[in-house]
């Protein structure tokens, strides 16, 4: 019954042994990071022998020893100046030279070398081997009373469990080469463009950017001082800046209190230890930033010392020199990464070296005088440098010669004007006094004989006067009818009677002789109601039915317009006043003259309405005296007449009002000025008068 019950336990034991070191195996395959790799590794391999305790011991340096973890060994072994640690120690060293796993008895030594063993255990040690090269040594204190051939088998596990560490490390060892490799080769990137630019500007915003991406953080800003406070120029992942955002206020109040105080800023959520002010501006930032680290680093000039900086240091107090060679901030910030604060120092130490000279040299380079002037010009140079110049000649050849030529070729001189084809031959019809359309006889584009009733008005004040005029010219001739009357049928009447009846008879007579002509006088006025037709031709005005029906007109008012298109037909040009000046001097200097003895000059006409005919006519100069209208389209115009040459244009429209476009042919100017003689006209009016 025992024995099987020792079988049972010692089958046990081996399953937990291979279970223990399959864990070993599997944890040789992790990534684990050191600090959680050797506690591991080493409990499990001390459970699995059930011994006292161990240790990893790992090569510092090339000769120095550091104690990676131990479990349970005496406190004797770790201190410094303790005889038992210096001997102990080198104990380990000869045993890493040697590069052998090795059991060493308890209380064991050699005077010769000064090493041993000064514990009352069994050490089991194993060198770690990394690609062929001993790295350190695993070390397992084991009670001494065991057999010989239990402790040849824990040299062997021991052995077995160096080779797996060994692998663990040496894949550790290549990820951390690479790891740095990836660094240094980010480092040598940002260094490359962050000295790439002088820009002041895309030099903060490369700091930023790239600075971010090297460092592994969230979020990298870059600050300058400008006028005694730190304002931020650049923000990672962002094109550009609001100023006037609440976070970046707190983020320039910030970097602008961490300048001033001159030492850097490394907050992790804890402001104990801060000074008030800057304690006040950290919590505003992070509140808004919701920031876990944020690092402020005050960006100094690189140092330069010249010739005779000396005695002005001397002068200068600590303060106000770091105050002098601050030209900015770098702030850090974390907001869901974890950097250690280790990792985030010697990357951030990294970017902040190359932003230090790369801003002092942006800053010196923006500051020369006419800089902007001085880089445009520098832009400009390469296209009279090496293999560019040949070329640059050629172009500049030619521009100058299509510059010169502008100015000695001639071109045609045309001077352009809107214009409506009209009949010659046109009449306005007017309100001879003043009243109200009671009738509206035509219609747009009837045709009408001279003399025909076009409207008729109606005036109710006039007709007034006439019935009041007739009444008293009535009243008038019946009083001198009267007078006449008694003047010759009343023969008893004494001679001053007589003479007085006489009188009163010639007065009457003369007031009915007035009232009757101021009668005629108002009926012919009457007749002027009924206004007709100037002429034989067609009603030109649009839709006049309702624009005058029941409408109230003036004396002098256009009622509407009627034009004769069997006549002859003209075309109006509207001329922009602008332009008379060259027109006048056309007419001066360019002119032709018809079988009359009148100038003109030569006009290209084409219709709006089929610009792909071209016809042409003779323009005559404007009358003497003649003055600008204002057109709402055109402007200030003078109006100038136009006859067609040719009836091939009538054939087309005999439309009255019909759009056109007229080119005045003004003789020939160099081509500089037919392109560019409004321009001038522009700069002279509106520059420098």
């Amino acid at each position: 019954m025992a024995s099987g019950t020792n079988e049972e336990n010692i089958e046990n034991t081996k399953k937990q042994i291979r279970g223990l070191v399959n864990e070993i195996a599997e944890l040789s395959k992790s990534d684990l990071a050191a600090a959680e790799f050797y506690p591991a590794v080493l409990q499990r391999i001390v459970n699995a022998l059930a011994a006292v305790g161990g240790a990893i011991w790992l090569l510092d340096g090339e000769t120095g020893l550091r104690l990676s973890h131990q479990i349970q060994i005496s406190p004797n072994l770790i201190e410094p100046e303790n005889d038992e640690a210096i001997q102990h120690g080198r104990l380990l060293t000869r045993l890493i030279k040697q590069g052998r796993a090795e059991l060493i008895p308890p209380m064991s030594s050699s005077l010769e070398e000064g090493e041993g063993n000064p514990t009352r255990y069994l050490l089991v040690t194993a060198p770690l081997a990394s690609a062929k090269q001993t790295v350190g040594l695993l070390e397992v204190f084991q009670r001494a009373d065991t057999p010989p051939d239990a402790q040849r088998g824990y040299l062997r596990f021991v052995e077995h469990m160096s080779k797996l560490i060994g692998d663990w490390i040496k894949g550790h060892t290549l990820q951390e080469v690479s790891t740095r490799q990836e660094l240094w080769q980010q480092s040598d990137k940002f260094a490359r463009l962050v000295h790439d630019n002088l820009d002041l500007k895309d030099t903060a915003f490369t700091i930023a950017n790239e600075g971010r991406r090297l460092i592994d953080c969230d979020r990298v800003s870059v600050a300058i001082m400008k006028g005694g406070k730190a304002k931020v120029v650049s923000i990672s992942g962002q094109d550009s800046i609001e100023n006037r955002s609440n976070t970046v206020q707190s983020l320039n109040n910030l970097a602008t209190r961490v300048v001033r105080s001159g030492e850097p800023l490394w907050y992790d959520g804890s402001t104990e230890d801060l000074p008030p002010q800057i304690e006040e501006a950290i919590e505003d930032y992070v509140d808004l930033s919701h920031g876990r680290t944020v690092t402020v680093l005050p960006i100094r000039q690189p140092e330069r010392k010249l010739e005779g900086d000396i005695l002005a240091e001397r002068s200068e107090t600590n303060e106000a020199r770091i105050r002098r060679n601050i030209i900015g901030a770098l702030i850090v910030e974390q907001i869901e990464t974890q950097l250690s604060r280790q990792t985030l120092e010697g990357r951030v130490d990294l970017v902040y070296e190359h932003a230090c000279r790369a801003l002092s040299n942006s800053m010196d380079h923006s500051n020369i005088l006419f800089m902007p002037l001085w880089r445009f010009l520098d832009r400009c140079l390469w296209m009279f440098r090496g293999s560019a110049l040949p070329k640059t000649a050629s172009i500049l050849g030619v521009l100058a010669t299509a510059i010169a030529a502008m100015f000695i070729v001639p071109w045609d001189f045309d001077l352009q004007g809107n214009g409506k084809l009209k009949p010659t031959v046109e009449r306005q019809v007017f309100a001879h006094i003043d009243g109200e359309v009671q009738r509206v006889l035509v219609k747009h584009g009837d045709e009408v004989a001279e003399n025909q009733p076009l409207v008729v008005l109606k005036n109710a004040e006039l007709d007034h006067q006439i019935e009041t005029t007739r009444g008293q010219f009535k009243q008038s001739v019946q009083q001198a009818y009267e007078l006449k009357r008694q003047l010759s049928n009343n023969s008893a009447l004494s001679e001053a009677d007589r003479v007085r009846f006489r009188q009163d008879y010639n007065q009457a007579e003369q007031e009915a002789t007035n009232r009757e002509e101021e009668l005629k006088i108002l009926i012919e006025r009457q007749q002027k109601l009924e206004r007709l037709s100037p002429i034989g031709g067609l009603v030109t005005t649009w839709d006049v039915e309702k624009v005058l029906n029941a409408r109230p007109v003036v004396t002098g008012q256009v009622l509407m317009t009627v034009a004769d298109p069997k006549g002859p037909w003209e075309i109006e040009v509207l001329m922009p006043e602008k332009r008379m000046r060259y027109l006048d001097y056309a007419f001066k200097n360019e002119s032709k003259v018809d079988a009359d003895g009148a100038k003109y000059l030569d006009v290209e006409i084409i219709l709006m309405t089929a610009p792909e005919n071209k016809y042409y006519g003779r323009l005559y100069p404007p009358g003497v005296g003649q003055r600008a209208e204002l057109d709402a389209e055109d402007g200030a115009v003078v109006k100038l007449r136009c006859v067609p040459n040719d009836d091939a244009l009538l054939q087309i429209s005999r439309r009255p009002g019909t759009r056109v476009m007229a080119d005045v042919k003004c003789g020939k100017r160099s081509v500089a000025f037919v392109c560019f003689y409004e321009v001038i006209e522009w700069i002279r009016a509106n520059l420098l008068f």
